[in-house]
């Protein structure tokens, strides 16, 4: 987690962790997942937490640099747990500047929505949405 603040911060001069809160995780609705290398080493992580109903929210994607696929894998593995647990949807945003994260998810069938809560009216924000 740490890795990713300052991953963000350097792209976007915002850390991200106020817009996080572990607590939103620890639902039963929610989920929180850290990828593993072979020797168990923290790779990646990704989380979701319900928004509204039918939807929930990804947060704090993170994948370390050169670690080719961990990224998609905690993605697609916050997908289906999402779908299983009865949601519709998964909305996210990201950061304008943050063009790698932009074509990340729209590499992988999400579309660009209006922004959403606290993001309204943020011209730096981006919001994007899949169809589970």
């Amino acid at each position: 987690m740490e890795e990713l603040s300052t991953a963000l911060e350097a792209i976007t001069g915002d850390s991200g962790r106020a817009s996080f809160d572990v607590e939103d995780v620890r639902g039963p609705m929610a989920c929180f997942v850290v990828a593993r290398d072979s020797l168990g080493v923290a790779v990646g992580c990704g989380a979701f937490r319900p928004l509204e109903p039918g939807v929930a929210e990804i947060k704090r994607m993170y994948a370390r640099h050169g670690t080719a696929g961990v990224g998609s894998a905690v993605l697609r593995f916050l997908e289906a747990e999402a779908a299983l647990l009865g949601y519709q949807a998964v909305w996210l945003e990201t950061r304008l500047v943050n063009r790698r994260a932009v074509d990340f998810y729209a590499a992988r069938g999400y579309a660009r929505i209006a922004n959403y809560g606290k993001y309204i009216g943020n011209p730096l924000a981006v919001c994007f949405e899949k169809q589970l």
